[in-house]
């Protein structure tokens, strides 16, 4: 597990809209907005209150997260994701834990995250860290109706 360096921003999109284009059919609306929250964190990245995570093993990426501020009390998780390989290694829980920790320290009061109901394995691994559901909605951003969901981690 490491902090983001430069190069890991385009490797992390590229690699998080390929996998959910060919698991999902989100395609290039999600994409985009992938982007976005890339080049927003870079943009305004503050290291005593964001940060970006990579797990690798051997020089290979295997996932990443990024824990964003939302607010003086709040922050987001982002961008969870693991590669197909790793999955059922412990690097998810490992990633959603280091975002636990890090927002504790920076002070913050709760963590949020957006997620969708299709998303099993990451719903499973929010669910043991102690987030919990505060609302779901219908959605259709990435070109198909799709429930999605909001949870919230007291910390």
């Amino acid at each position: 597990m490491r902090p983001f360096r430069a190069g890991d921003m385009g490797l992390i999109a590229s690699r998080q809209a390929a996998l959910y284009d060919e698991g999902y059919d989100w395609g290039s609306k999600l994409e985009a907005l992938i982007l976005e929250i890339t080049a927003n964190f870079l943009r305004d990245f503050r290291p005593d209150r964001e940060q970006c995570w990579v797990a690798e093993r051997d020089g290979l990426m295997l996932g990443s997260v990024f824990l964003v501020r939302e607010s003086e009390d709040t922050a987001r998780l982002r961008l969870l994701y693991v590669e197909p390989q790793a999955r059922g290694m412990g690097v998810g829980a490992a990633l959603v834990r280091e975002c636990t920790d890090f927002a504790r320290g920076a002070g913050y009061r709760r963590i949020a995250l957006w997620t969708h109901s299709v998303l099993e394995s990451a719903r499973r691994l929010y669910a043991a860290e102690g987030y919990r559901i505060v609302a779901t909605e219908m959605q259709d951003k990435f070109g198909k109706p799709e429930q999605s969901e909001h949870w919230l981690l007291e910390l």
